[in-house]
């Protein structure tokens, strides 16, 4: 089952999707967008706040997974994964809460849940995780070759997506050195 084709199903909406790109992941300016192999290092600004990023945006073309900081706050960083829907969503809301599981290569299996969320005036449906071993999941995506991430679906096959972690260590470690720096 393909990125959108889930989050179709979860937001009931149906038709043609179109596709994102690491720049539009963010819909703040984007500054300081540095590649490391599938990666980027990027940093936002959204109300004068900065926000850093390590992302992908290869895998899919119409999914983004990244890990963010916010400036301040550098020691809480988050996972998400962003879906591009057909439309600009008229209202910000949490849509489900659903049960996730994460493996790099072949790593024993981190489980977890995701937040599927939308935000008013975004063509964006977002996955927010509940990590407890964040850390243990960025060292592993630092040195593994790929990221399984897999969705719940009740009785139906699970949704799943793989990212390629080439570049990863690197786009974090930059994201983590100019959150720090900030």
């Amino acid at each position: 089952m393909t990125s959108h084709t889930v989050a179709a199903a979860a937001l009931g909406v149906a038709g043609l999707f179109v596709f994102a790109t690491a720049a539009q992941a963010a819909r703040y300016p984007v500054s300081d967008d540095t590649a490391f192999g599938a990666w980027h290092a990027a940093t936002t600004t959204d109300a004068g706040q900065r926000h850093f990023r390590a992302l992908e945006a290869e895998s899919y073309s119409d999914a983004i997974l990244s890990v963010n900081a916010t400036e301040g706050v550098c020691h809480l960083p988050w996972l998400e994964l962003r879906v591009t829907l057909k439309e600009t969503q008229s209202e910000s809301r949490a849509v489900n809460l659903v049960p996730a599981r994460l493996r790099v290569d072949q790593t024993p299996i981190m489980e977890t849940m995701a937040e599927f969320i939308v935000e008013e005036g975004d063509d964006g449906f977002y996955s927010h995780f509940y990590l407890g071993e964040l850390d243990a999941l960025l060292a592993r995506m630092s040195e593994g070759e790929q990221l399984f991430i897999g969705f719940e679906q009740g009785s139906a096959t699970p949704w799943t997506m793989t990212f390629d972690l080439d570049g990863a260590g690197q786009a974090i470690q930059e994201m983590q050195r100019r959150c720090a720096g900030a």
